[in-house]
């Protein structure tokens, strides 16, 4: 395995994520954060943090499941549903950032999507993904950029974060594909 981000970079990347939200959404005062489990909603938890000690301020952070949106459910074995944590503010009318760890096919930002319209009408939503690795299938792209590493089909992009597994880095290795 190579590592592709250190935990200082996967850091800073959060950190300029932060700015790039507030910057392209004129501050904080209309977004709501959601993230995908697993470390998607780790990664929410930092952004807002972050995003919190820059602009003073309280972001709603919440996380969405998507496990019942997702169209390979009959290819896979049957997975426990994680939380749908939807923040009191609620999303209708607001500018929801989905945040995930890595892009790849767009599949599950698809199935995002399609559980975010069961739970309300945002104003828009907008992507953060920390690594985006290319190979999409569908026609889906981030509007935030943690780091873009191309990758070959076969090879496996594994985001490691402290909450889940001890320590901060993401790895690249050959084999094949999740």
């Amino acid at each position: 395995m190579n590592a592709a981000l250190s935990a200082e970079e996967i850091s800073r990347a959060l950190t300029r994520i932060s700015h790039e939200i507030l910057e392209k959404n004129g501050g904080s005062s209309n977004l709501t954060l959601l993230g995908i489990p697993t470390r998607g909603a780790h990664l929410a938890s930092r952004i807002a943090t972050i995003i919190n000690s820059i602009d003073s301020s309280d972001v709603p952070v919440g996380t969405l499941d998507i496990t019942l949106h997702r169209d390979d459910l009959r290819m896979r074995p049957p997975r426990a549903l994680m939380p749908t944590l939807i923040p009191q503010a609620g999303i209708d009318g607001r500018d929801v950032i989905l945040i995930d760890d890595v892009l790849f096919s767009g599949r599950t930002i698809r199935a995002a999507l399609d559980a975010l319209g069961e739970i309300g009408r945002p104003k828009s939503v907008q992507l953060a993904i920390l690594v985006d690795r290319g190979h999409r299938e569908l026609p889906i792209r981030a509007d935030f950029v943690g780091k873009n590493i191309p990758t070959a089909r076969t090879q496996n992009v594994k985001v490691n974060l402290s909450e889940t597994d001890g320590e901060d880095e993401v790895l690249v290795s050959d084999g094949e594909d999740k």
